[in-house]
Parts: C-alpha cells; structure tokens; sequence
C-alpha cells in the first residue's frame, strides 16, 4: 500500500484518507458528488491503511511527495502544525471570502487554530456515546425514560444491577472492553465530569492533571468491572453488543451506522451519561488539512481549500450517515439530519472535551496514559502505581 506511487490523473488533486471502515464510503461518496459539479480540478481519494497514516503523511510531505489534501484528528493537528507539516488556511478562506464562524461552532474553530493561524475545516466531532438494546432493557424492566434520566453514577449502577439481576448470565450489563482505547475514553469523560483540571497548561509546557480526581476516575471505571457489570475479556465490545448480548455500550459515535445496519438489532443511542458534577465528554474530531506540497500552485491550493469547505459543509449531511456528528450548522440543524440517529447525540458539540494541544500528544502522552490505565484495569499495577505512570506520561511530553 504505497500511495505516493498511485498515478493521480492530470489535472486531479490528491486527498489522503484515512477512513478505511464504512467511513470511506461515505467520503467517497462526497468527492462523486463534487466531482459531479465538474470543478476545475477534480479530487481523486487515496484511502491509506489507518495505522500507517501518519507515519507515511508526514514522511512523504518530508520529502516533497505529499499530497494535495488530507485529513488530520484535531488531537494530531498541533503537531503537523508545530512540525511544518501542514499549511496555514486563512489567506485562502479570505480569497475564498469564507468565514468559519458562519458555519462553525467557536469550540471547533478554536480546536484548529494554533498559534493564532487556523491550520484546517473541521469536519466532525466524533465522542464516545452511549448505545442500548431496547428489548434486553425490556426484559430487565428498565423503560427508555430510565435511560433518558440518568442523573448520577449511582442511577447508572441501579439500571446495570438491574441488568446483571434480571438478564441471562452470558449477558453483559454492559459492554466494554478490558483494555485500550474505550476504557481510557470511559475514565477521560469520569475525570473531567468529576471536575479534573487539563491535563497541561495552555502552551503544554506545564502538567497540571489533578491527581486526586485522576484516581477517583480510575476507581470508578475499575468498579464497573468489579462489580460484574461489564463481563471479563470482552476484546470487542460493539460486536457482543450487535450479537444481542449486551444491554449497554459504551463506544464512538462511528458505529452508529454499523449498529444501524444490524438485522434485527433494536437499539438506540443517547449522549455519555453525566455520572458526576460537570457534563463532559471524550471527543475527538476529524479535520481537513492542505499539507505542504511545492509542486501545488496557488490556484491549485485555493481549488483544494473549495473542496475541502465543500466536503465539510455541502458533503456534511453524507457524511453523518456514517454516525459522525458533521462540524458545519448547515449539516447539523439541517432538517435531513434531525430524522438520523446521529442527531440524538448532537448535544455531545456543546460538552465535547478535546485533547490538549500538544506536539506529542497523539503518539506519546494519549499512548502512555493508555498503558498506564490498562496495568490497572488488568490488575498488573495498584491504583498508585498506575497514578505514577500516568503524571510521568504528561510529563514526558510536555512542549
């Protein structure tokens, strides 16, 4: 899979992508559609394996092999930013007289803009939410309405026990699985709501992670599975809950449309609960980046800038048919939109915590913190000891 050698047609500009799930299609589908407006330089998508993106954008662009467009997580845009990697848009927009905050929120606006430069469009948040399977719910005596008005972490564990009391034991209350990405994003969404400060300091010089409320958070998470409400090795959460054997999901908003798709799975979707004081939220959000690239012209960029906008703003209602909420209003108060499962969860917009902007939070930080939780999920390490390991993970890649 080597993209720098896929011929790219005359005349075409080249987008990198990262969407390799049922999101590519999606995508796909949004450069048809622009295609179909015969623009002056068509956009041709090169999907990248998902685990190689980075490295292979960043060493391509390195050497002068980059390609016109790409995608970026909000939490990696500070560091292909920092890193020279990535263009500036503003001079763009302003030629293009496109304002951003016509059509986004000043949360989003404010994710991709480093050092005072917006450095790409956003095109989603995507957050870790909460599914339910209405007939397992049904069968444990617990009414949507339940669901609708958890309050606490406590109403919370009142609907699980119901779960575990009620439902057959190959059945989990929840599903979750033991390590990894779900969990950190459970016990991200626990620190915050509890009141836990960012992580670093505005520059991501300084690491201010609130140690207290760190290990409240770790507590809490670690007693959903010590209390039998989540079953032991589950290493993929979304397929038990699809197979009808679980009653709760925790997972991101992308697999909505998988879920969707499901014969005979009858569920539905809400925000991450609040289960403490603040409401907050792990989200990430992908964004559309012009990358560094000599052999594009001026016209040529100002061309990738239009569809980048188009692909956000026009392609946004196609692209919540893959679960993701879209970035631009026109999309997401658009009356097509509110009749999608997606919309249940716009509110997660407003209680969206993103990551800090730091250079190595994407690869190092986020990585080694993940590490840190998953030795005390397992049981390899005590609560202090996984605490240690967690403020030596902001330390470590502080700017």
């Amino acid at each position: 899979n080597n993209p720098e050698e896929v011929k790219v047609k005359e005349g075409d500009l080249s987008f990198w992508s990262l969407f390799t799930g049922g999101d590519g299609e999606w995508f796909g589908k949004i450069a048809d559609d622009y295609n179909a407006t015969n623009p002056t330089n068509p956009t041709q998508v090169i999907t990248l394996v998902w685990a190689d993106y980075y490295t292979k954008l960043q060493t391509a662009v390195a050497t002068g092999n980059g390609p016109d467009m790409g995608v970026s997580h909000v939490s990696k845009l500070t560091e292909l930013a920092q890193s020279g990697a990535v263009e500036p848009l503003d001079d763009y927009l302003d030629k293009l007289d496109i304002k951003l905050s016509d059509y986004y929120s000043q949360a989003n606006i404010d994710a991709v803009t480093i050092d005072g430069n917006v450095y790409a469009i956003p095109l989603d948040t995507h957050a870790e939410v909460m599914y339910y399977n209405l007939d397992l719910l049904k069968k444990a005596g617990i009414s949507e309405e339940d669901v609708k008005n958890i309050k606490s972490s406590d109403d919370f564990k009142t609907l699980l026990q119901k779960c575990k009391d009620s439902l057959p034991e190959d059945v989990s209350p929840l599903a979750l699985t033991a390590n990894g990405d779900d969990p950190f994003r459970i016990w991200y969404a626990t620190y915050f709501q509890m009141g836990g400060s960012d992580f670093t300091n505005e520059d991501a010089t300084e690491n201010t992670l609130d140690t207290d409320k760190a290990k409240a958070a770790m507590e809490y998470v670690k007693s959903l599975y010590d209390d039998g409400y989540i079953l032991p090795g589950i290493d993929d959460h979304t397929a038990l809950f699809q197979s009808g054997k679980a009653a709760f999901l925790f997972a991101g908003t992308w697999v909505t449309g998988v879920l969707n798709d499901t014969e005979g799975l009858n569920f539905n979707n809400a925000d991450f609960p609040q289960l403490f004081d603040n409401d907050a939220c792990w989200a990430d959000s992908h964004t559309l980046i012009l990358p560094v690239n000599s052999d594009r012209t001026e016209e040529e960029s100002l061309e990738a800038v239009k569809f980048l906008f188009y692909a956000s703003n026009e392609g946004g209602i196609t692209w919540a048919g893959s679960g993701q909420i879209p970035a631009s209003s026109t999309a997401n108060q658009s009356d097509a939109y509110k009749k999608l499962k997606g919309y249940n969860v716009v509110t997660e917009l407003d209680k969206a915590k993103f990551a800090p902007k730091c250079t190595s939070y994407y690869g190092g930080m986020k990585v080694e913190i993940q590490n840190a939780l998953d030795s005390f999920w397992t049981g390899n390490a005590d609560a202090d000891t996984a605490l240690q390991s967690l403020g030596a993970a902001v330390d470590d890649n502080l700017d």
